[in-house]
């Protein structure tokens, strides 16, 4: 299972640099290019919790299954209108949109797989490995994917992307998850009770006020980097290696926050890496130099991993087992909604004020966030 999810995401990052060097091509401007960021987060912030909720009541096997052949033919049809010519800036907009919303039903019901596939005590090591996979392939996929959209242009890479569903089908397809007895309560119950534990459980609510402001302030870096690498006039070679080092950084965040989580606490490791995160964010505003810019961008990548995974694991040792699917949902939904809501909004910052500026900006916004948290203490463990 982490093997193909590995292989999908290869070619979601692939199509990430495919998508965002083609409405550069389109549609220059900062706000329309920084909108792909915003097609592709928006279902996760508007659907999450409704796809939570399935993954608590029927089999996220089954969730997953068909969420993944509703992303393989969006993709197809992507390739398709890419290779006639026929692709507008709405019709790349509306079907990153759509692959999005296929994206919102998979990961909650993924999330949550995980206490299935390992033992409790293996969830921290099991995230950090999911972690760290995912930034194998955020590392090298743009990488290719720059290196294929500059040579045979998008449409390879969107092949190439819908190709990557088959392995994670498969082995979905073959996998046979232990069954569990759960109560089958209707929808609205189920999705009612996890919306309530999220907002009134006074800890749990914080944690995910903060995630909101980190995701919010640090959506700059995901919205702007193909408008930055115009402005070190580079092309999607260079998109694909700025997206590549951001993943190479998150490779070694993902591996050290699970080191000083175990010897500092998780509290430490989060105020750390936000830390990290917005200097990184300063530097590549303030920057002209390439070289700067990608290390940066490692660094940017090492902070972005440590923040979030602390975030993932404190929420999923925190919450009740029959719950996680749906809190996790919660938590996507607010962490994808700030980066859909902030990739939009520091496209139009950008536009008015010009991208260093706006990058500088948001990292003063992500100083505001840890202050926040002097005040918003993440939740305890649970001990079952």
């Amino acid at each position: 299972m982490w093997a193909a999810t590995i292989v999908s995401q290869f070619g979601t990052f692939i199509q990430v640099v495919a998508t965002s060097w083609a409405m550069v091509q389109l549609h220059g401007s900062a706000t329309m290019v920084s909108l792909v960021q915003t097609a592709a987060n928006l279902p996760v912030m508007l659907f999450a919790i409704s796809a939570g909720a399935l993954a608590d009541i029927f089999s996220r096997r089954s969730v997953m299954l068909g969420a993944q052949f509703v992303m393989l033919l969006l993709s197809v049809v992507l390739a398709v209108l890419a290779a006639l010519g026929a692709l507008t800036p709405m019709l790349l907009l509306t079907l990153t949109f759509l692959i999005g919303c296929g994206t919102a039903v998979h990961w909650p019901a993924w999330q949550a797989s995980v206490g299935e596939l390992v033992p409790r005590a293996q969830i921290p090591s099991a995230v950090a490995a999911n972690i760290v996979g995912n930034n194998v392939a955020r590392s090298l996929g743009p990488a290719i994917g720059g290196a294929i959209v500059l040579v045979a242009g998008a449409t390879l890479a969107f092949i190439v992307n819908a190709l990557s569903y088959l392995g994670i089908i498969a082995v979905l397809w073959r996998w046979r998850p232990e069954r569990t007895e759960q109560a089958r309560r209707g929808y609205w119950a189920v999705l009612a009770e996890g919306f309530r534990y999220g907002v009134t459980h006074l800890r749990t609510r914080g944690l995910l006020i903060r995630a909101g402001m980190f995701s919010l302030s640090a959506a700059a870096i995901w919205g702007l980097m193909p408008v930055v690498a115009v402005r070190l006039d580079g092309g999607p070679d260079l998109l694909g290696i700025l997206f590549g080092c951001f993943g190479v950084g998150a490779m070694g965040g993902a591996v050290a926050s699970v080191m000083l989580r175990s010897k500092y606490g998780s509290e430490f490791v989060l105020r750390a890496g936000i830390g990290v995160f917005l200097a990184a964010v300063a530097a590549i505003g303030l920057t002209r130099s390439v070289p700067i810019a990608i290390l940066a961008h490692l660094i940017a990548g090492a902070g972005w991993v440590s923040t979030l995974s602390t975030f993932n694991v404190t929420l999923q040792l925190a919450t009740p087992r029959d719950l996680v699917g749906r809190t996790i949902a919660l938590y996507q939904t607010t962490t994808f909604g700030g980066l859909a809501i902030g990739s939009a909004l520091w496209g139009v910052v950008a536009d008015r004020v010009g991208v260093g500026t706006a990058l500088t900006i948001s990292a003063a916004c992500l100083l505001a966030g840890v202050v926040a948290g002097l005040r918003l203490p993440l939740p305890q463990h649970r001990t079952e």
